[in-house]
């Protein structure tokens, strides 16, 4: 029963999306990501708590109050431009992106080499997959499907236009490792807290923090660099995707410190990135609760 509702509400917003102006169905979602701001304790206390670990006094606390209410914001302009990217020509889908730093990717393909596309919750993160299998050609990831069947059948939907694959967790590396000696490119979300037998402990805002190293591991074994790339915004009409340096996993004889330093590497340059605009990071997730978890409560 509970799935209906879901359905029945998202075919509302679909509505509001298609047939209101553009102007009023962006004053509706404001109102709306303000009373979240001021209803939503749990959450407004877990980007608290993630901002003073990150930036402790260096900004203020009206910046902080800024940046989470930013995060309500961007959450609710992302549903309105995955509804607008349903049946969404590619042309008109790229049209809405700029690459900036794309030699990095088109160096890799001229050594006939895959790549692995490592990002995070950050900006419109559910546009970035689409514009890198419409762009590129066919992407895999992993991602866990939602609770609700209905909900998750028109997430796949949508994901799904442009040749992007998601795989379910549970062995996901098999089907990872096979899209690269296919040929096709692997695309990670890297950012989120880990368990102890998950993640390996790494500096991040300088704080420790857990982190997952499938992306490392994955690199390591089939020799495939990794591109970190983020996407942004200043107006949610027009998108920059920016790529960044490859990381080289290395392949010594002392794997554990391979892994290690090719994952520290990911983390310093998401840090990187969260810097130039930390207002499109995703500040609602316990990304510290591993190590820090007493906060949280």
């Amino acid at each position: 029963m509970l799935d209906y509702v879901y359905l029945i509400l998202f075919k509302f917003f679909v509505f509001l999306v298609k047939y209101t102006p553009r102007f009023i169905v962006d004053n509706i979602l404001n109102l709306f990501a303000f009373l979240a701001y001021k209803i939503d304790a749990r959450h407004k206390k877990i980007a608290r708590v993630n901002l003073d670990l990150a930036y402790e006094d260096k900004i203020s606390n009206e910046e902080k109050r800024r940046i989470t209410k930013k995060c309500y914001k961007n959450l609710l302009y992302n549903m309105r431009d995955f509804v607008e990217n349903q049946n969404i020509s590619k042309e008109n889908l790229l049209k809405k992106i700029t690459i900036h730093n794309e030699h990095f990717y088109t160096d890799i393909k001229k050594e006939g080499k895959e790549v692995i596309f490592l990002t995070a919750h950050y900006g419109n993160w559910e546009l970035m997959p689409l514009c890198i299998g419409a762009r590129y050609g066919t992407l895999w990831g992993v991602g866990r499907a939602l609770d609700s069947q209905k909900m998750n059948d028109v997430l796949q939907k949508n994901r799904n236009q442009f040749n992007v694959h998601m795989l379910e967790k549970s062995g996901a590396v098999r089907g990872l490792l096979k899209a690269l000696k296919n040929g096709e490119n692997v695309g990670l979300l890297v950012d989120q807290n880990t368990s102890d037998k998950e993640g390996i402990l790494i500096d991040f805002f300088g704080k420790k923090a857990r982190h997952t190293p499938s992306a490392a591991l994955i690199a390591r074994k089939t020799n495939t660099p990794i591109i970190p790339a983020f996407i942004t915004t200043n107006d949610y009409k027009s998108y920059d995707i920016t790529l960044y340096e490859p990381i080289i996993t290395e392949k010594t004889d002392t794997s554990e410190e391979d892994i290690r330093k090719s994952v520290q590497a990911q983390a310093n340059v998401t840090q990187k990135a969260i810097e130039k605009k930390p207002d499109e990071w995703f500040w609602l997730h316990r990304r510290w609760k591993n190590q820090y978890e007493e906060l949280y409560k």
